[in-house]
């Protein structure tokens, strides 16, 4: 399976909604491993569909320290978030070269579709919970740039594009 290339920002398919997945198939079980083997070599502890062109609600997240433990997500919905916060930096291979520190829910469910086309709950705690996030961001066409404020977002976009 090949890695895939990162459409650039501002491609449009970066800030458009992706489709929902339906019945899990061979073809999307085949996507989410080009997207893990994609994601190992970034290196990264998550990516969406939409980030390499794929405009499917399909993502894989994995932030364990050893790798190899990789979720694969159709269609996952946030189902409930804790009070209490994280703040992570993160950055997305579609802006190379910048980063940020975004604050978001320490603890969430989520329900997604799994690689054997069953509807599940998991919960999604610290790194974990903060990927599933960003990869559900991207999914609904929104980048992790969008949680600052326009000042710092355009800062870090000009300074991408000056860096690439």
């Amino acid at each position: 399976m090949p890695v895939r290339p990162f459409i650039p920002y501002p491609d449009k398919r970066l800030r458009t909604a992706a489709e929902t997945v339906g019945t899990v198939t061979d073809a999307h079980r085949d996507i989410w491993q080009d997207m893990i083997e994609t994601m190992d070599a970034m290196p990264g502890v998550g990516l969406a569909a939409p980030q390499i062109g794929v405009m499917l609600r399909l993502a894989v997240v994995d932030a364990s320290d050893t790798r190899g433990q990789a979720i694969r997500m159709a269609d996952p919905e946030l189902v409930s978030a804790s009070d209490d916060l994280n703040t992570y930096p993160e950055a997305s291979p579609n802006l190379p070269g910048v980063s940020a520190r975004i604050t978001r829910p320490a603890r969430v469910t989520v329900a997604f579709t799994d690689h054997m086309g069953m509807r599940v709950r998991q919960e999604f705690v610290g790194l974990w919970a903060t990927s599933v996030q960003h990869q559900i961001d991207h999914l609904a066409g929104k980048m992790y740039v969008d949680h600052l404020s326009r000042v710092r977002r355009e800062m870090l976009v000009k300074k991408s594009r000056k860096d690439a």
